[in-house]
């Protein structure tokens, strides 16, 4: 009998994988040219903020089957290491919350009370939409619970739910066919005004354009905001929605936050390709996985890293 295969594991390996992938590009004397070329950096790849945050909201998502706001927040802030390249705000946030301050207050006091509109919000959640496979109303809802722990702005809590509602469509579709124009009109419909869904919809006029030129009208995350982030990986995530190798490629081409968009990118496109290849398809290579750090003993890794 064939094992239904886990979905939302897949985009968290996806996520974490095109996270530590394009962390090694702020590295000097990494080599685009050689990744396009098919030898990426040589193992490990250590993995950032991106990934551990991503692992509290697959776990809790997986245990509960929905996420409650108090409990994120104190793992959040409980496994917070901050060596893995959180931002200064965020650290801030957290740590006020292992203190004792309630999470609405620690993240709605942030930028002087307008919250953080920060991309922390979508690089974390993949995982979650595509646990909703197909019902991107909850898979909406649930995003926007877990950007609320930290980051209260809406343009951040309208990122994270774009994300997870194009990882629920990517996952519900895998299998079969999703042309780059279906992706991005499934999230449409979630996308409130604002900068962030302006630049969702412009990514849908990007398509068939070439990464820098994507880039260029997107952004590539480097203001490090959801605005800046979002639009381009959606883009990304559209245009080689069946490729997880060049999706992870483009992010590096793209340059500016690289670690975040490899991580979006690659949850969303993860739970459409799954791991391997097969048929057309060409999911997360193996060896890839094999090079990225272990996950951490609490996100119980199912595959041998």
């Amino acid at each position: 009998m064939t094992p239904v295969p886990d979905i939302a594991r897949d985009s968290l390996d996806g996520l974490s994988v095109g996270d530590a992938l394009g962390a090694q590009f702020f590295v000097p004397g990494r080599s685009f040219p050689e990744l396009r070329d098919g030898s990426p950096p040589a193992a490990p790849w250590p993995w950032t903020d991106d990934t551990e945050m991503a692992c509290s909201v697959h776990e809790q998502i997986q245990l509960l089957g929905h996420i409650d706001r108090d409990t994120l927040a104190a793992l959040f802030a409980d496994r917070c290491e901050p060596y893995r390249g959180y931002g200064g705000g965020t650290v801030v946030v957290l740590h006020e919350i292992r203190d004792g301050r309630p999470w609405s207050g620690a993240a709605g006091a942030a930028f002087g009370g307008r919250g953080s509109w920060g991309n922390g919000a979508a690089m974390r959640v993949a995982p979650l939409g595509a646990h909703f496979a197909g019902d991107p109303d909850r898979a909406a809802t649930e995003a926007a619970s877990s950007a609320e722990v930290t980051h209260r702005h809406p343009e951040a809590i309208v990122g994270a739910m774009a994300v997870a509602v194009a990882a629920s469509h990517a996952a519900a579709t895998r299998g079969r066919s999703c042309a780059p124009e279906e992706l991005l009109d499934a999230v449409g419909p979630y996308l409130v005004d604002g900068r962030t869904s302006e630049g969702v919809r412009r990514a849908r006029r990007q398509l068939g354009r070439s990464v820098a030129e994507a880039a260029y009208s997107l952004g590539n995350g480097a203001s490090v905001s959801a605005q800046d982030t979002v639009p381009f990986a959606l883009w990304a995530a559209a245009t080689y929605l069946t490729d997880y190798p060049a999706a992870i490629t483009a992010c590096v081409e793209a340059g500016g936050d690289v670690d975040t968009t490899a991580a979006i990118v690659g949850g969303i496109v993860a739970a459409h390709t799954g791991i391997g290849e097969r048929d057309t398809i060409r999911g997360v290579p193996e060896s890839w996985l094999s090079a990225r750090e272990p996950l951490p003993s609490w996100a119980a890794d199912r595959r041998v890293s």
